[in-house]
């Protein structure tokens, strides 16, 4: 009986930001468990990640296109129910990154990654939404961050889209919870991915975090996968606008 509750073989299952980093991660973890699994993205990686996962047997599909331009994600959406016929599980894990400081941020920049980190997020729950609402039944997992709490340094727009999807989360858990379709958050903490490239590489602000991380290593894609199939399944059916650290215990330091 317990373990039914977090069985999520045959889910169909929407990971944006798929081909790399957490996203990556998350989808292998669907896959792993008997998901049938869209990937969405508009990195070149994406149809080698997939021909990769179909290789191994996995039910995984390639839906590519910019998630910053607001056709082009209804087109995608369109594409993912052509392929799965419907959606039980949405993860909203793509994301960009913009480094400078307040006062110098470019205004293309600050466009750039709200459409992405946070416009998309929402516009592609929406979509879900209405199937979910159809069938009676589904999961949103958004992806927050530590910056949902912290305000962290020159990434003014970055901090203030992951703010936001704390925010949407709550008021989308508050929307749906009575028509069956829970709404909630991963907050990562630092993870070693392309995404913090550049941090990394700044040796000082590197030391400091790692020093504050009391398991004492960053995390990686795989650290993600068990948080976000227990969101996936019916173990989480009463769990509603909540937002999970999985920081190494970072948050609590």
């Amino acid at each position: 009986m317990i373990n039914s509750m977090f069985d999520v073989t045959g889910k169909r299952v929407i990971v944006t930001g798929g081909a790399q980093g957490l996203g990556y991660g998350m989808a292998e973890g669907f896959l792993e468990s008997g998901c049938e699994v869209v990937l969405m993205d508009i990195s070149d990686k994406l149809d080698k990640v997939v021909n990769e996962f179909c290789e191994k047997g996995y039910k995984a599909h390639a839906v590519k296109g910019n998630l910053g331009d607001r056709p082009s994600i209804q087109k995608m959406f369109d594409e993912a129910m052509n392929i799965m016929g419907g959606v039980d599980v949405l993860v909203t894990a793509a994301g960009i990154q913009r480094r400078h400081r307040s006062d110098v941020f470019p205004m293309e920049d600050w466009d750039a990654v709200i459409a992405i980190n946070l416009e998309s997020v929402f516009i592609l729950g929406q979509l879900c939404a209405k199937r979910m609402i159809e069938q009676g039944k589904g999961k949103i997992i958004n992806i927050a961050s530590m910056n949902t709490w912290f305000g962290g340094i020159n990434i003014p727009a970055y901090a203030a889209a992951k703010g936001g999807i704390g925010q949407l989360t709550k008021c989308m858990a508050n929307d749906l919870a009575a028509l069956g379709i829970n709404v909630n958050a991963i907050a990562p903490g630092y993870m070693a991915t392309d995404m913090n490239e550049k941090l990394l590489k700044d040796e000082n602000r590197t030391k400091e975090i790692s020093e504050r991380i009391p398991v004492k290593r960053w995390g990686t894609p795989n650290d993600m996968k068990g948080t976000a199939l227990f969101l996936a399944s019916a173990a989480s059916d009463y769990l509603s606008g909540a937002i999970i650290p999985v920081d190494g215990g970072y948050l609590c330091r």
